[in-house]
């Protein structure tokens, strides 16, 4: 079928789980080339494969595709030591009632425990959280609806968490959050509640000051890319939604500039890649597993994942991977 490209207010109101069904899977066998590194006399310390917004399904090419994501990144040589997915891990839970969303994850967790041989660290995407736009297909008392069955499903220590790895320390956020100027129709804005700002004051202050920090999110802190997500200068401003880019982007400014040691910041979301340094933190934003919702490019960004160097020195580079056909 002619591919289509889907804008993001389509997909949050609902279109997509009709793409998702009927695209076609392009997916190629074979082993992606070496990445060829620049002399450099920095000690690379970790290789990270960034793989984000997956929209699985249990029917449809997504698991197909997924899979060969996985295996594109683990034959890269060097290999990463590790994954991290920065959410959207199925395709829509939002809307979704309690048996669709948990047979999505079913079909996710398939795929990674076979496919899937790294060392994960995981975040929760707004496409993870059950049941804010469901109406009555979910009930508010059950124990997994929001962040809760995300949280259960993908193992993890807490919604929001950090943890240390190869000298660098990770903080991992959660950025849906209920609306505060988002359009009506969309149900969630990216930001931080107040107990996570202030738990994540805390993580930078108890953190040395000679040890980096990276920061994931799923939706971006900051990016460019998303000004580009639709007629956003229709008005004569540029708007971009709350929905789109951390609303509290300016507070976490502040925050960071107190702690020159963070210095990367990673994120999905856009389902477009952009990097933007911005006084003295890389913000990066990984495109899409699934490009255009399993039905292509997305704004001319094809289904990739983004490979991350971190150095020893603080510094990090990054590629962005496009693995179809490769």
């Amino acid at each position: 079928m002619p591919n289509r490209r889907m804008t993001r207010r389509e997909f949050l109101l609902g279109g997509a789980m009709a793409a998702g069904a009927s695209a076609i899977a392009g997916c190629a066998s074979g082993t992606p080339a070496a990445i060829t590194a620049l002399p450099d006399s920095r000690q690379r310390v970790l290789r990270v494969a960034h793989l984000t917004d997956m929209h699985v399904l249990p029917f449809g090419p997504s698991q197909d595709g997924l899979a060969h994501a996985l295996r594109h990144a683990q034959a890269l040589d060097p290999q990463p030591q590790v994954v991290f997915n920065t959410g959207d891990c199925v395709m829509e839970s939002l809307e979704a009632d309690k048996e669709s969303a948990l047979a999505q994850w079913r079909a996710f967790r398939e795929v990674f425990e076979a496919e899937c041989h790294l060392p994960v660290q995981h975040c929760i995407g707004n496409h993870d959280v059950w049941g804010w736009a469901a109406g009555g297909a979910a009930s508010a008392d059950d124990p997994l609806f929001g962040k809760a069955m995300a949280v259960e499903q993908l193992g993890l220590p807490h919604r929001y968490y950090s943890f240390d790895l190869a000298g660098w320390h990770f903080v991992v956020l959660d950025s849906t959050h209920a609306p505060i100027l988002s359009p009506a129709d969309i149900p969630y804005t990216g930001k931080l509640d107040d107990e996570q700002f202030a738990w994540l004051e805390r993580e930078l202050q108890q953190t040395p000051a000679d040890q980096s920090i990276a920061v994931l999110s799923h939706i971006p802190v900051l990016c460019a890319c998303e000004f580009f997500d639709g007629p956003n200068e229709d008005s004569g401003n540029w708007v971009v939604p709350g929905a789109w880019m951390h609303i509290d982007a300016r507070r976490l400014r502040n925050l960071f500039l107190t702690h020159p040691n963070v210095r990367l910041c990673l994120s999905g979301h856009a389902h477009q890649h952009d990097r933007v340094d911005y006084l003295g933190v890389k913000y990066v934003c990984s495109g899409a597993v699934s490009g255009n919702w399993w039905s292509g490019p997305y704004l001319d960004f094809p289904p990739a994942y983004v490979v991350v160097d971190l150095y020893a020195d603080g510094s990090s580079e990054h590629l962005f991977v496009p693995y179809e056909g490769g």
